[in-house]
């Protein structure tokens, strides 16, 4: 499995110029035959509590714009950005994921708003961990602050060989960031793949980019700086398999949540 990580330096509520750049980093991943691209939480907006001006309703152009990038060059991809359902005064934060042929497999709604910058007061929590395949690789989601959450990462574990994170993670907490990627990569015997934007949002706030892959063992095998946009990386998924037949240690867990 080949992924393109697109540590994006997001344009603060400017839509159309992060999906024209988005297309741009899909074209190019496909010259380099990557299998899946991967962008960051809100990719699309940056962090913004702006909901009346940022939020979608429902499935709009950031989805249907994201299908086509997908299907026109034959790639999984992956990207966060928020939508307002029908009804609900908050917006959600979610992620996406689409197929080869542009189709809409998976979605997920962050669980645990970022309270300390007053997420949750325009966002309303998911309830629900998610379960797909990648080119036959069982995988899973999950947004920014939920890495703080061990639990729910251990709803999906014994079901996946890998667990994306897509992230608008700030500078000031970057070695809590690569720490608890580790950790939830060692714990739960499984690939982690932590996306995080670079630049300075709207808000001021810096990012330091830094995405990650880690093995099941917890090694590094692919880390970003906080300049560089795009980087790749190769691994084979079924190491989990190896690894965890070798080192049965999910198997003694006592307190096992299975997934929604």
């Amino acid at each position: 499995m080949k992924i393109a990580l697109i540590q994006l330096d997001i344009a603060w509520e400017l839509k159309k110029s992060n999906l024209k750049r988005a297309e741009s980093f899909a074209q190019r991943a496909t010259l380099e035959k990557c299998d899946t691209i991967v962008f960051p939480e809100m990719f699309s907006t940056g962090f913004s509590m702006n909901i009346s001006v940022i939020s979608e309703s429902g499935y709009g152009e950031t989805a249907e714009a994201l299908s086509e990038i997908a299907k026109k060059y034959s790639i999984n991809l992956i990207a966060g950005f928020p939508i307002k359902a029908s009804g609900e005064e908050k917006g959600r934060n979610m992620a996406f994921v689409y197929n080869r042929n542009g189709m809409l497999t998976a979605t997920y709604t962050k669980m645990h708003p970022f309270s300390f910058a007053d997420e949750d007061k325009y966002y309303v929590p998911g309830e629900n961990t998610v379960i797909f395949e990648i080119d036959g690789m069982s995988s899973s989601i999950f947004i920014c602050y939920d890495l703080r959450f061990p639990e729910v990462f251990r709803r999906v574990a014994r079901e996946v060989q890998t667990i994306f994170v897509i992230a608008n993670w700030p500078t000031a907490r970057k070695e809590h960031w690569e720490a608890l990627l580790k950790a939830r990569a060692i714990e739960n015997q499984c690939f982690i793949i932590g996306l995080n934007r670079t630049g300075t949002g709207g808000n001021g706030i810096h990012y330091p980019g830094a995405s990650h892959i880690f093995d099941p063992l917890g090694n590094d095998i692919c880390a970003g700086d906080e300049t560089e946009e795009f980087l790749t990386c190769e691994f084979n998924p079924d190491d989990v398999i190896a690894i965890r037949s070798k080192f049965p240690f999910l198997k003694d867990m006592r307190y096992f949540i299975s997934p929604e």
